[in-house]
């Protein structure tokens, strides 16, 4: 068992400086949420829940955004073992070309089509219509921040991570101060609550790409090719095709699953506290996961240049490890949250945010609850994005991943919470399950060595 752990000299200070920024990365990105939170959870928890409303489809684009990232990222991190930048540009273009797409088609519909598009998500007629007019003006700053995404994406998958934390640092720092400007009426601006939080994420989605297109230009490390960026070619279309959307599929369907969880909450009885409660405890557990995510897409990198280096066989042991190291890791958070969640988050941070009595109860379930957990979804985290994504096995992966979270965890959720009304706990360990039955398939496919597979092809078959 220990011999798993030795490696050669220089693996593990790899590791570390491959996970820190992505860490970095995600832990900006969630400290983002949370600030967005608190600051309009300032206003009451009637906005609070309509924001929380509307960041349901915005979840799922969001997820949309990331599956075209990490399919890209598949062939990306393998094609950066070869050597081949001209192919990184073509599945660049085809990552900008899907994402932008997507989430033009959601800002016209959270433009035009808001009032309804909305009541889809829940039946109280305040929050409904606080969503609205949060979700018509941030709706835009998907657009542009789905281009940057992909940017950051290629260059993580090639072991650049650094850059994506700089970005989105500056992104982060100009939404904050753009939150207080616009959500309060501060330096002679309208007070606009919900809707200036929008309109700050949305000015700041706008720096950020203002930031990706002067480096990109500038950047002599990696050359953007616009010819090839521009027209990707039908070959490597094909190729997109083929190992991205499985993988964009996967987090689409997986997102809108997700998604369906604080829908059946909005349907409950006590829905406004259910969902103000669930605003903390979603951002809180974002923020305690950074770190499963940063292994998983350390693991993702990894595995994908270690194939693409014509080294497979040493792909198996490596995820093995990165597996075991994962669910290690979850293990101590866990634990490490649990503690916190009673001493530090509950006495202290509930009363910041003013939830009510009520929903402070609630919220301390729901993290309870997530952290006992954690270590499962840690390791199911890192085998399923990281280790058999980035070994190629696309198709194999996104069934593990979305068959038990639809033929198991939605239909347990939905039968506690409106069937049953058996109330939030039971909801919410329904909503783990899927942890379980993902644990053991999982674990079944990587065992049998299958899902080692160099998706990559020669430069020169790519012709536009």
């Amino acid at each position: 068992m220990f011999s798993l752990f030795k490696r050669e000299p220089g693996f593990y200070p790899r590791l570390v400086a491959l996970a820190l920024p992505i860490l970095i990365q995600n832990l900006i990105t969630n400290s983002l949420g949370l600030i967005d939170t608190f600051m309009v959870g300032t206003l009451g928890e009637g906005p609070l829940a309509g924001v929380t409303l509307a960041n349901i489809p915005v979840f799922v684009v969001q997820l949309m955004m990331f599956g075209i990232q990490s399919g890209s990222s598949v062939l990306i991190s393998q094609y950066r073992g070869k050597g081949d930048t001209d192919s990184i540009n073509r599945v660049m273009g085809l990552g900008m070309y899907a994402a932008g797409a997507i989430t033009l088609v959601f800002a016209l519909i959270t433009t035009f089509l808001a009032q309804p598009f909305m009541s889809l998500f829940g039946n109280d007629p305040d929050v409904v219509n606080t969503a609205v007019r949060y979700i018509r003006i941030v709706g835009w700053s998907y657009f542009f921040d789905s281009f940057v995404q992909v940017y950051i994406g290629a260059h993580r998958a090639m072991g650049n991570p650094n850059r994506g934390m700089y970005i989105l640092a500056s992104s982060m720092l100009g939404n904050t101060f753009l939150n207080w400007v616009f959500i309060f009426g501060n330096l002679g601006a309208p007070r606009m609550e919900e809707a200036g939080a929008a309109l700050a994420t949305l000015l700041a989605r706008v720096l950020s790409f203002g930031i990706m297109a002067v480096w990109a230009v500038l950047d002599k490390g990696f050359r953007i090719r616009p010819a090839l960026l521009l027209r990707p070619g039908s070959q490597m279309l094909r190729r997109f095709v083929r190992f991205s959307t499985p993988v964009m599929c996967n987090e689409t369907f997986w997102g809108l699953g997700t998604s369906l969880f604080p829908t059946i909450m909005g349907h409950m009885d006590g829905s406004k506290e259910i969902l103000a409660a669930y605003a903390i405890a979603g951002n809180l557990t974002n923020l305690c996961t950074v770190g499963v995510f940063a292994i998983a897409g350390t693991a993702a990198i990894l595995i994908g240049q270690e194939i693409g280096s014509g080294r497979s066989h040493h792909v198996y042991r490596l995820g093995a490890l990165l597996d075991v190291l994962s669910f290690l890791f979850g293990l101590v958070s866990g634990g490490v949250f649990l503690l916190l969640l009673h001493l530090v988050i509950a006495p202290y941070l509930y009363p910041v945010f003013s939830l009510s009595q009520s929903a402070g109860n609630i919220c301390t379930l729901m993290l309870t609850i997530v952290f006992l957990f954690m270590p499962l979804r840690a390791f199911d985290s890192t085998n399923i994005v990281g280790v058999l994504r980035g070994g190629g096995d696309v198709r194999v992966a996104t069934l593990i991943d979305l068959l038990p979270l639809w033929l198991v965890a939605l239909p347990l959720s939905a039968l506690a919470g409106l069937v049953l009304q058996a109330g939030i706990l039971w909801v919410y360990l329904a909503m783990m399950s899927e942890n379980l039955v993902k644990c053991v398939l999982g674990t079944i496919r990587f065992r049998s060595g299958l899902w080692i597979n160099d998706v990559t092809v020669n430069t020169q078959d790519m012709q536009p």
